[in-house]
């Protein structure tokens, strides 16, 4: 495994340990199917929590949050249909939130940001 996949795991974990400590309840960790990949699925609530974490060693080329662009959303959002289906959750209500994490140095090495709600399926998608 190379730097940057090391990188992304010890990312996912730190935000599913994050998420766990804020009373979120776990599904899916890295589900994927043929069209891509849900890093975590989470429950909070009745709602089904689709989470993009994304993990950089630096804020270069706008940093972690900003690397989530529109292909990437779309890709999650059919991921998520598809994660819905084969659960039987469609009349669940769901969301897509990003954690975002980045190198800053000092004593905190490490800012974590969670954005909930951070994007919205394109109109005309079933969710």
């Amino acid at each position: 495994m190379d730097r940057r996949a090391r990188l992304g795991r010890a990312g996912e974990l730190a935000a599913l340990l994050w998420l766990l400590a804020k009373g979120y309840r776990f599904r899916h960790r890295r589900w994927a199917t043929r069209g891509g990949e849900l890093d975590l699925v989470m429950e909070r609530g009745r709602t089904i929590v689709f989470v993009e974490v994304r993990t950089r060693s630096s804020r270069a080329f706008g940093g972690a949050a900003a690397s989530v662009d529109a292909e990437k959303r779309r890709r999650i959002v059919w991921t998520a249909e598809a994660y819905l289906s084969r659960h039987g959750l469609w009349e669940r209500p769901c969301r897509f939130d990003v954690v975002a994490i980045e190198r800053r140095g000092g004593v905190v090495p490490w800012r974590l940001r969670h954005y909930r709600d951070a994007f919205r399926p394109e109109p005309g998608r079933r969710l």
